[in-house]
Formats: structure tokens, C-alpha cells, sequence
């Protein structure tokens, strides 16, 4: 029997009108509480704690009955007609007590035993107070007589979601009690779980069992049920039912006891309608493996009175409660004298035994949800029996000598009175009923802990408050949490595989579902800088990605600098070439009057001197910070001074060609020969490579520009070249006139002349030309600094070349054998020809 029903008949029958009895649901043997007609009755499901189940037994009537399953929901049924049956005789539908009239009903927490009461009590009008989850309410019949004890089961699933997402555990299992609740939880809720990033390694229910007779046989069923159990990798276990899910989870425990499966430790969570509960035969079994399992229940105190009371329970001087005489049998393991109880335990109860040496899985002593929920229960019907009574115009009095009655035809009246009741009970807790009949109350949220002496105690580590945002709906106090001993105090993880650690995404792996993932490390120039993230992200433009790939880092501003390395051997190596290019200018004017330099023009070999030292200097506006003005000058000059150079090798190139064609007899080229037609062609073609220059200057000049995608390392600055078609066509004319000059050279290497250039011409253009072709490419295939590297690198080796091929072997003579740059020597060498 539920103390607190018993504790509160004493309570109530204290006040003037609340004269009040506790009824035995299965012997229906009213305790003689009598003070007054007035009965709350409490149907009090059997499936509540182990001071309830030892109660299942036969009744006397039905011994001859071979199959009897207490489960069923006959027996609410049958409870139920009796209490609207006369005293100790059982007619169905016939009452002729007039001392034993129902004012209401408490019934619970099993929704299938509200159901069966509200199906009978819908026709007595009769006030039905459940302290368990909502019932199976068929007709708004039933849902008029239903007052719910129970807070809105709404907030609890919302609660169990957020108390996942709380502790991330998206990879759960679920047991469920084969029943409406559990179909209607799993149809109902879970489908919500999936929006907000939960799955389900398992949903399974566990059957409907009966009593006594069957339970091996579901040791047996329920074995690969334990297998599949132990062998998830979800270490987050929901257990949605009454309290006969606590009795099948306790069988499952037993499991390892008795084959070579071991037990992998899940954090149970636990629904309120659930309180713990064990089977006579379960007592000795160890509640270890429920210890750092975390419960919903009913938000409730410790009654001022409630222990006291309890400890002093003696079933010696209460006689004639009987329900208490059983359970105290049970309980400590004794026999009264003349008892019904089949079981003979050899040792005699003295009465004297203390409940609180009771372990707690045996007997509770403090007050749990259920039991605060029937308290509040018996002073609302209190409450509201005191308001219909305090309306004296809307009831008649029948006065004796016994107090006051009440007519039954009346007891309808007392649903207005009880949807509108509202106080505080003894702990100044308000009760009252909202719109729906449901009392306006929350969940708490408890972690459990066991004792090798097979007691266990309940830490509030958390609320649900149902008043609160639905974002704010769960609060937790982390600190106070014992997690199961298996994880040494650290918080378990319950996914379906690790986390993508920082640096990975998420990839669905193809026929799971979605909380089983790969992880894949983010591509080139993206990062994730948080766990279990969908898709890397791209850096600001300014920044990239690190080693690890998990945070941005600041880019740095990159050009081809005097203070780098590169930079620095680029310059010393133009300085280097200037100065050559000055000392040879220098060798050609000293011995300016030499055949040898007079040789193939004086005039162009000193313009192309200038032109090549030019072309070393203007590598200076490539290296160092990108200015708009160095933008714009930087490939207009090179572009114009290479064609300057290139031109006077074509004008030397021709000059060769059309001197020796003059020698010959009758020749008419003679004419062309001389300053004016070298001068026009080196004019010329420096026009028109001026006049593509300028036409790109004023089309679309060059800029200088901050690149921050080309390196994503880096953001490179540098001049943007405006239009790439103009940069090639500079390069193609350049080109162009190499290519005509190695050509024209080529054709002119073997012509007669002491100091024919053609040759040395012909290679240079060779080295020239191999240089700009191999150009492109390497141009095209690098990024940021390096491409003006290579482009400077390119216009020092070219004009290297051009200088070294064209004029050291001129200065060679010159300077080493001097007897051969003379008059004399080139008329011998002529005529050595002939």
C-alpha cells in the first residue's frame, strides 16, 4: 500500500468536513478510518514501489483461476466496481451503504488503469485524479471527470530532447512498455527527436508481461534484447514506462549473471511516470548497474510530518489495516500470527521493526513525486469539498447526529469547484488546475546513486520549468552529477562515431543515418574551427587557413622586395650587368677609331650598348613596392627599350647582308648602304612599339593591385598588367623582330668578312629567343613575386646574352690581341679569301 495515502487519511480526517478512508484496490478492505460518509477512494496502481508489488497475490475468490496476470487491466476494472459496491459485498451497480459514498477517485500512474476507471467512473460523474502521464482518453466524456496530478507530459519530452542536446548525445537507444503510452510516445515524440540532430541506434519495446509465472521465460525473450543493449555503441539509454519497465530493466541485469555477455554501463534516463520498484525476489539483486541514472519526476518537498509518521508505523496496533500487515511482511521478511499470506518466512513479525532499516530499494522512506502528487491530490479534493459545502445556496443540508451528508446526486456539483481550486499546501506550494484539468506544475530532474548495502539515493541536478521560454525550458546543476563509475567521473559520450575533430567536415556515410559520418579534412583554403561542423568555411580574403586547418591567420603583403634574398641577388646581378655594359661603352669609345669597331656601324653598336644598359636598369622598376607610376612605366620601358635593342641588331643584321651585296659588280645596293637606312630601322621599329605602348597606356594602363586569392597564403601585390592582350602584343612585336633578326642573321653567318658580326648575331638571337619562348610558360605557371621574378630574371639573361654573344668576343680582340683589330690584318685576310 502507498504510505502516503494512509498518512494523508490521517491528515484529512482531521478537518470538519474531509472525512476520509484509504481503500486496498485488490482486497477492497477498507481501513477503519471512519469518522464521517465522505471516502476518497485510491485506486493506486500496483506498479508503484516494492511496498505495492508485494501485494500481488491472489484474492481468496479467485484462487481457482490458473492464469492470473496482474497487468491487466480487469483488475482496475474490478477495484473500481467494488468501490461503488456496497461494503464488503460485491453487486455490480448496487449500493445500499450509505455510510461509504465516493466523493472522487486517485488512480495511476499506468494510463491503461486511468482509462479503465475513467471508463466505469464517466458514468457516476465521479472526479477522477490521476498522478500519472496523461491517460487514454477516448470522449470528451472522460476528459471532463479527468483532473491531471500529472505536470503536461508535453514539457517532459521537451525536457528528455533538451537534456540530450545538453550533454550532446545524439546517438541514443530507447525501451518502451508495449502499451498505448509507449506507442503513443514512440509515434508521437521520437519523430520530433531526428529535427534536432538525435537518431536512434534502437527503439525496442519490451512485452506486456505477466506476474510470477512467466518471468524466466522473459529472462529468455528479453536475452538478445540484453545482447543488442550491451553491444550499441549508444551510451545513452531512454526508458519510457511505468514502473514495470523498472522491473524488466532489473531482470535484464540479471542477464550476466548468468552468461558471458558483460555488461557495458549505460546512463539510463528515466521518465517520471517511473518510480523505483522491485519484485520480492529482486531484493538481494545489486542496483549498481542504475547507478549515475538520471530520472524526471514531479517537482516536489518533503512533507512537514511525513517521517515521522512513518517511523511510527506499527501494524501491531493498526490492526485492522491489513494491507499494512502484508506489506510488512514482506518487507522484513516475517509472519504474523493467523496471517493470510501464503508465504511463511520462520521468523515472527514483533511490529517493533523500523522502516527506515529498510534499504531504499526496498522502501523509500522520503517522499517521491507519486507520493507528493497523491498528497496534492487529497487536499485538492479537500479543498474543493470545503468550497461546495461553504455554498450553502447550492446545496441542501441534511443534519443528524452523525454531521453533515451529502446527497449523491449532488457529487457532480464538485467538478466546478475543483477545476477552480487553488492553495497552498503545507511545503507553500501553490496547486491549482489549469484549462485542461492539468495541475500547473514542472519536472525535476534527479541522478541516482547507488550503495553496495543495496540503498540509493536521489540528487536533484536539474529542473524543467514549464513556465520558462522553450529554449530555457531545461536548467542543470552539472556539478552535482555522479556519472556511472565506468567513466571515472567524466561526462560520457554517446555518438555514433567521434567527432570531426576541428579541420574536418562531415560526410554522410551512404545507408546510415545522419548521426553516423565521416570525417573529411577541409580542401585548400578553408577551415572548420569547431567540432562535428557540416561544411568547412572560407577565410575573409585577407586571411587563410592554418597547418591544422582549424583557425584563420592573417595573410601577409608580399612583392618582390629589396630586402629578400630573391630580390636582393636580382638587383646585385642588374648592378653587375650595368657595369659591364659601362666598361665595354668605355673599351668602344677609347678605341672608337678601330676597325673593329667601326666594323657593322659604330653608331648602332653604341645605341645598342645604351639600349642593353637601359634594359639592366629598368629591371629596377620590377623589384620593390608596386607605385602607380613604376606600374605604368615598368613594361612600356621594357617593352621599348628591347625593341630599341632588337631593332639595332636587325640594322646590324642588314648592314651585313647589303655590304657584302654591294661588293659585287654592278650592284645597285650600293646606294642603301649607310646611316640612313640603319637609322630608319631602328626608328621604325621603335615607333611602332612606342605607338602599341602608348595606345595600352591610354586603353587600359596598368595599376597596382592587392591579389589576395592567387596565394592563399599570401596577398601579393603587384602592378595589374590593365590588359594581358596588350602585355602580349608588346611581347609579340619584341618577338617578332628577334625572330626576323636571328633569320636575317642565320642566312648572313657565312658571308666573307674579316669582321663579319653575324655569327655572334645569330647565337645571341638564338639565346634570346630561347629565353623569351621558355618565358611564357614559367610566366604563366607562377604566382605573386615570382612571376616578376621570372620576368626580370628573363630581361637580365636575355640582354646578358645579347651583351656577352655580340660584344665580348669584339672586346677579347680588342684588349688581348690588339695586332689583329688592324688595317693591314684585314686587307691580309681578304685577300687569304681570294
Amino acid at each position: 500500500m502507498t504510505p502516503i495515502l494512509v498518512f494523508l487519511t490521517q491528515v484529512i480526517c482531521n478537518k470538519p468536513i474531509a472525512k476520509c478512508v484509504a481503500s486496498d484496490p485488490l482486497y477492497i478492505k477498507h481501513s477503519q478510518y471512519h469518522s464521517g460518509d465522505i471516502i476518497v477512494a485510491g485506486i493506486v496502481s500496483q506498479f508503484y514501489r516494492f511496498s505495492d508489488l508485494i501485494t500481488f497475490r491472489r484474492h481468496p475468490l479467485e484462487e481457482q483461476h490458473d492464469e492470473i496476470t496482474y497487468f491487466s487491466p480487469k483488475w482496475s476494472y474490478l477495484a473500481t466496481m467494488k468501490l461503488l459496491s456496497t461494503h464488503d459485498r460485491f453487486i455490480p451497480n448496487y449500493k445500499c451503504d450509505a455510510q461509504t459514498n465516493i466523493a472522487s477517485v486517485i488512480v495511476g500512474p499506468n494510463p491503461q488503469f486511468c482509462h479503465s476507471a475513467a471508463t466505469i467512473l464517466q458514468f457516476y460523474k465521479l472526479p477522477q485524479l490521476t498522478y500519472g502521464s496523461t491517460p487514454m482518453v477516448n470522449n470528451n466524456t472522460e476528459a471532463v471527470f479527468s483532473y491531471q496530478m500529472f505536470p503536461n507530459e508535453y514539457h517532459q519530452n521537451m525536457g528528455i530532447l533538451q537534456l540530450l542536446l545538453h550533454f550532446k548525445w545524439t546517438w541514443i537507444g530507447v525501451l518502451f512498455i508495449n502499451n498505448y503510452s509507449g506507442e503513443r510516445f514512440v509515434q508521437n515524440v521520437l519523430p520530433m527527436f531526428p529535427l534536432k540532430g538525435v537518431c536512434f541506434d534502437f527503439i525496442k519495446s519490451l512485452p506486456r508481461e505477466s506476474f510470477s509465472s512467466d518471468i524466466w521465460n522473459m529472462v529468455t525473450r528479453n536475452f538478445e534484447l540484453y545482447k543488442l543493449i550491451m553491444n550499441s555503441n549508444a551510451t545513452a539509454v531512454i526508458g519510457h514506462g511505468e514502473n514495470q519497465m523498472m522491473i524488466s530493466l532489473r531482470m535484464l541485469h540479471l542477464i550476466p549473471d548468468y552468461v558471458g555477455i558483460p555488461a557495458n554501463r549505460k546512463v539510463w534516463i528515466l521518465t517520471a511516470e517511473m518510480e523505483f520498484t522491485s519484485l520480492p525476489f529482486q531484493r538481494m539483486m545489486s542496483i549498481e548497474s542504475f547507478h549515475g541514472t538520471i530520472s524526471f519526476a514531479v517537482s516536489s518537498k518533503e512533507v512537514p510530518g511525513f517521517q515521522k509518521f512513518l517511523q511510527a508505523r506499527n501494524p501491531i496496533s493498526e490492526k485492522k489495516d491489513s494491507l499494512l500487515r502484508i506489506f510488512w511482511e514482506q518487507a522484513f521478511q516475517c509472519s504474523f500470527p493467523s496471517s493470510i499470506s501464503n508465504e511463511n518466512f520462520g521468523n515472527r513479525c514483533t511490529g517493533e521493526e523500523k522502516l527506515a532499516s529498510l534499504p531504499s530499494s526496498v522502501f523509500e522512506m522520503g517522499m517521491t513525486g507519486h507520493s507528493y502528487s497523491v498528497y496534492n491530490a487529497v487536499y485538492a479534493m479537500a479543498h474543493a469539498l470545503q468550497a461546495m459545502h461553504s455554498l450553502k445556496v447550492k446545496h441542501k443540508r441534511m443534519a443528524d447526529g452523525m454531521g453533515v451528508k451529502l446527497q449523491t446526486h449532488q457529487l457532480w456539483q464538485l467538478h466546478h469547484h475543483l477545476r477552480s481550486v487553488s492553495f497552498n499546501n503545507s511545503v507553500r506550494e501553490k496547486v491549482s488546475f489549469n484549462q485542461n484539468g492539468e495541475i500547473d506544475a514542472g519536472f525535476d530532474i534527479m541522478n541516482w546513486i547507488t550503495f553496495p548495502n543495496m540503498s540509493f539515493h536521489r540528487v536533484r541536478i536539474g529542473k524543467v520549468d514549464p513556465h520558462a521560454p522553450l529554449e530555457k525550458l531545461l536548467s542543470m546543476f552539472e556539478s552535482g552529477i555522479t556519472w556511472p563509475r565506468k567513466f571515472n567521473q567524466t561526462q560520457p559520450i554517446s555518438l555514433c562515431n567521434d567527432n570531426c575533430h576541428p579541420g574536418y567536415s562531415k560526410i554522410k556515410v551512404e545507408g546510415k543515418p545522419f548521426c553516423c559520418y565521416d570525417c573529411l579534412p577541409c580542401p585548400e583554403g578553408k577551415m572548420s574551427n569547431q567540432e562535428d561542423m557540416d561544411d568547412c568555411l572560407a577565410c575573409q580574403e585577407d586571411q587563410y587557413p592554418n597547418n591544422g586547418k582549424d583557425q584563420c591567420i592573417q595573410k601577409d603583403i608580399s612583392f618582390l622586395s629589396y630586402k629578400e634574398s630573391l630580390g636582393i641577388s636580382l638587383s646585385t646581378l642588374a648592378i653587375t650587368f650595368s657595369f659591364i655594359t659601362v666598361l665595354v661603352f668605355g673599351i668602344f669609345l677609347k678605341y672608337s677609331n678601330t676597325p673593329i669597331v667601326k666594323a657593322n656601324n659604330r653608331s648602332l653598336s653604341y645605341t645598342l650598348l645604351i639600349a642593353l644598359l637601359l634594359s639592366f636598369l629598368s629591371t629596377f622598376l620590377f623589384i620593390g613596392q608596386p607605385q602607380k607610376v613604376t606600374c605604368l612605366l615598368r613594361q612600356t620601358a621594357f617593352g621599348i627599350i628591347f625593341s630599341v635593342a632588337v631593332s639595332c641588331i636587325l640594322a646590324k643584321t642588314i648592314t651585313v647582308v647589303l655590304a657584302f651585296l654591294a661588293t659585287q659588280p654592278g650592284s645597285r645596293i650600293r646606294k642603301w648602304v649607310g646611316r640612313r637606312l640603319t637609322s630608319s630601322i631602328v626608328i621604325s621599329c621603335s615607333f611602332i612599339q612606342t605607338i602599341i605602348c602608348t595606345a595600352w597606356l591610354v586603353i587600359s594602363p596598368p595599376f597596382p593591385h592587392l591579389d589576395k586569392h592567387s596565394i592563399s597564403e599570401e596577398m601579393v601585390l603587384e602592378c595589374n598588367e590593365g590588359s594581358n592582350v596588350w602585355f602580349y602584343l608588346v611581347l609579340s612585336f619584341m618577338g617578332l623582330l628577334a625572330f626576323v633578326s636571328f633569320m636575317v642573321a642565320y642566312l648572313a653567318r657565312k658571308l666573307p668578312d674579316a669582321f663579319n658580326e653575324a655569327k655572334f648575331i645569330t647565337f645571341s638571337m638564338l639565346v634570346f629567343c630561347s629565353v623569351w619562348i621558355s618565358f611564357v610558360p614559367t610566366y604563366l605557371s607562377t604566382k605573386g613575386k615570382y612571376m616578376v621574378a621570372v620576368e626580370v630574371f628573363s630581361i637580365l639573361a636575355s640582354s646578358g646574352g645579347l651583351l656577352g654573344c655580340i660584344f665580348s668576343p669584339k672586346c677579347f680582340v680588342i684588349l688581348v690581341h690588339p695586332a689583329l683589330n688592324k688595317q693591314e690584318q684585314l686587307i691580309i685576310r681578304k685577300r687569304e679569301r681570294k
